[in-house]
């Protein structure tokens, strides 16, 4: 079935989290590990505008579906990192602008050049681009919702439990608009298919690890797709990007946890 992407922007809102007693984190405060964990969630949310920022000099913005998703789809990630920082806000920890800017500051030139050699990229590429673009966006959030939801089977707070599948649920949304137009463009495009099978292939790795440290991913990581059910989870994104057309036995989220150590 089609993405319906006027029902989308017509119902995008922002994750709800003003019923939730959040205020009882103050006496059953979250492990430290889980906070840790939170912490880079929160980051990479607030960071969706970056890799908005570098798609909006490539073919993909030229799209009015691309455009219309990519406004409404930066807004919920924001408000995403608004519910995890307020969680984390009770704890103690501060997740604020200036915390955000000096990650990218690290980055230096990378940070500076990401959006020119996107662009690069896109004149090079031609509309194919914009199936590779779509394939590297499923891969994302296919791990963003596994990420979630696998989160929520962790946790033992239910109140956590709940806003993180609020997340999972408005996540699946996204997963649904990247997949649609993956599928589509690939099967219309020998080119894209292997253009999206040497990029995933070569270059994807799990969300986060261009602009955090790689203690942090490698956290992560063990905390939610270590040992047999964080491999089941792994597989099913996998299965997912190997469904699509020309991406046959493509294993980009396994082949990264092997790279980082992480037990199966």
């Amino acid at each position: 079935m089609a993405f319906d992407i006027d029902k989308f922007t017509e119902t995008s809102v922002r994750v709800p989290w003003g019923d939730l007693d959040l205020e009882q984190f103050r006496d059953h405060p979250l492990p430290i590990g889980t906070l840790r964990t939170l912490r880079y969630m929160a980051d990479v949310e607030y960071h969706t505008v970056c890799y908005t920022r570098d798609l909006l000099t490539t073919p993909s913005h030229k799209e009015a579906d691309m455009s219309a998703f990519m406004t409404m789809w930066n807004r919920e990630e924001f408000w995403h990192g608004e519910a995890l920082s307020t969680v984390l806000g009770i704890h103690g920890i501060t997740v604020d602008f200036d915390e955000l800017k000096a990650t990218r500051l690290k980055l230096g030139w990378k940070d500076r050049l990401d959006p020119i050699k996107q662009a690069v990229l896109g004149k090079l590429v031609g509309t194919d681009f914009v199936a590779v673009h779509m394939a590297w966006g499923a891969a994302n959030e296919l791990s963003a919702i596994q990420a979630y939801n696998r989160m929520a089977e962790l946790e033992k707070n239910p109140t956590l439990a709940e806003l993180l599948r609020r997340i999972a649920k408005q996540e699946a949304r996204h997963v649904a608009f990247y997949t649609s137009q993956a599928r589509e463009r690939l099967a219309k495009s020998k080119k894209a298919q292997v253009m999206a099978r040497i990029a995933l292939g070569n270059f994807w790795a799990p969300v986060g690890s261009s602009i955090m440290e790689r203690a942090e991913v490698k956290h992560v990581m063990n905390h939610l797709m270590s040992g047999p059910e964080g491999r089941k989870a792994a597989h099913k994104i996998d299965a997912a990007i190997g469904g699509m057309p020309g991406l046959k036995g493509l294993t980009i989220v396994a082949d990264s946890l092997d790279a980082l150590g992480i037990a199966a």
